[in-house]
């Protein structure tokens, strides 16, 4: 059942938080389309949409392949348009989390934003987050911040015993590790910075802390996530162990919990407390924390409640019950308004025996020429190609029958855009030596299978 307890207000929430208060009847007499910025196909985040669509108002899925703004005779415009956003970017695995705020910036300068972008920037980089807590009054455990090799070693003279090594941008626990004093540490984990954290003890044989949900000031649910056995680190992606606690939360967890979200400005987040010799600390705040686990243990969903934050946000009414009976379940199906991956072809559909395509990676978009092969299973692109236009990473591998020595070949797999006949299109296509070949990029049946071919059609070479 969630908790009603309020946070520190902000204005900009009141008036919703007195709205939903009331259990009245949805009134629908404004249809709100709420965005959901995410380009990441999560449960959480297919969750949230179907909720929206379930409180009678617009779901829209907004990802790389549909969004776009333009500044036009001095008015700045952006497609799709929405009355209000969620911020789901999961900028800590983020190759450019600077690039992607800003795009949720763009959003915020002109609707209602959940987890706007300036909160997310204070939760992104874990040890200023920490230091934020900690000038607001609330428990973290100690830590030592230092980016070259000099300036870490000094840890030791702030921090006697064990420590946490994790990255300052990262989740679930990826690269974390305990060193000792006697340990040399280093400022960086696999190419990103790095800080030490106090390890503390559990007061309990096993390790475990509590994660706590928390959407708009009320705690919808928590769990208590145990490690797996011989692993310190509790991440449900790790191996942990769930249980509900949410009835069992103590008054003291209850307001570190929400005023931690409030301090770093958050509207939606998970909160990790941890209990070391009867204090309690705040570990980390995660902006877009998942809550798979968290329904595995408590049987509550937060989407709904996150729906409902963002019409509220919007100046729409919610009933309270119908936010409540669509959280016992969690509706992580497709939802309609997921943006294909293709266009729809420019002239018909129809390809010729070689056509003119666009091929684009990371770096670049290089126009060049395709031919058709209905005996390949899959498109195919030269090395040279995918080495221009950064094509990557690797999704994998595929083996190919092979004309030389080896009766098969392996290729690594990339995914690329790939435009022909006035479409876009996604393509995960195998990359191989073609340099003794007259085409860079042959089209597979995986291209084909969706055209008409009409091999007496060639583009000029």
């Amino acid at each position: 059942m969630a908790d009603t307890s309020p946070g520190r207000s902000r204005p900009e929430r009141s008036r919703a938080a007195d709205r939903s208060s009331s259990d009245e009847t949805q009134t629908a007499e404004t249809t709100q389309r709420v965005g959901v910025l995410s380009t990441h196909n999560s449960k959480e985040t297919k969750a949230i949409l179907n909720a929206v669509r379930a409180l009678g108002h617009e779901p829209v899925w907004i990802r790389d392949e549909n969004v776009s703004s333009w500044i036009e005779d001095g008015t700045v415009r952006y497609a799709p348009e929405v009355d209000v956003l969620v911020n789901r970017l999961l900028v800590t695995k983020s190759d450019q989390p600077l690039e992607d705020l800003q795009l949720a910036a763009l959003f915020a300068d002109r609707v209602p934003v959940l987890n706007r972008p300036a909160a997310v920037q204070n939760t992104l980089h874990k040890y200023r987050a920490g230091a934020r807590l900690s000038d607001a009054g609330l428990p973290v455990p100690d830590a030592f911040f230092g980016r070259a090799p000099r300036s870490l070693a000094d840890w030791t003279d702030h921090l006697p015993g064990r420590v946490t090594h994790k990255r300052t941008i990262g989740t679930n626990g990826r690269g974390m590790t305990v060193a000792s004093p006697e340990e040399t540490v280093s400022p960086k984990i696999d190419g990103g910075h790095s800080f030490v954290q106090e390890f503390l003890r559990t007061d309990e044989g096993r390790p475990s802390d509590i994660r706590i949900y928390v959407v708009g000031g009320r705690i919808v649910g928590a769990m208590r996530r145990r490690a797996a056995d011989g692993e310190w680190r509790t991440n449900v992606a790790l191996g942990g162990d769930v249980e509900d606690v949410t009835n069992e939360l103590s008054d003291v967890q209850r307001r570190i919990a929400i005023e931690a979200v409030d301090t770093l400005g958050l509207d939606i987040a998970g909160v990790d407390l941890m209990v070391s010799d009867g204090q309690w600390y705040v570990l980390e705040v995660n902006a877009t924390a998942g809550f798979k686990g968290l329904f595995e243990a408590t049987s509550t969903s937060p989407a709904p409640h996150i729906a409902a934050l963002a019409l509220e946000s919007a100046d729409a009414s919610v009933a309270r019950s119908r936010v409540s009976a669509l959280a016992s379940t969690l509706d992580d199906s497709v939802p309609d308004c997921k943006p294909p991956l293709d266009e729809p072809s420019g002239d018909g559909g129809t390809l010729g025996y070689t056509t003119a395509v666009t091929v684009c990676g990371a770096d670049d978009a290089v126009s060049t020429v395709a031919k058709a092969d209905t005996g390949a299973r899959r498109t195919s692109i030269d090395t040279e190609l995918a080495g221009e236009i950064g094509a990557g990473p690797m999704v994998g591998t595929t083996e190919v029958r092979s004309s030389g020595p080896s009766a098969t070949e392996t290729r690594p797999l990339v995914d690329v855009d790939l435009r022909l006949n006035g479409g876009w299109r996604t393509v995960t296509a195998s990359v191989t030596d073609r340099s003794d070949m007259q085409y860079s990029v042959l089209l597979g049946r995986d291209v084909l299978e969706a055209y008409t071919l009409d091999i007496s059609r060639r583009v000029e070479e």
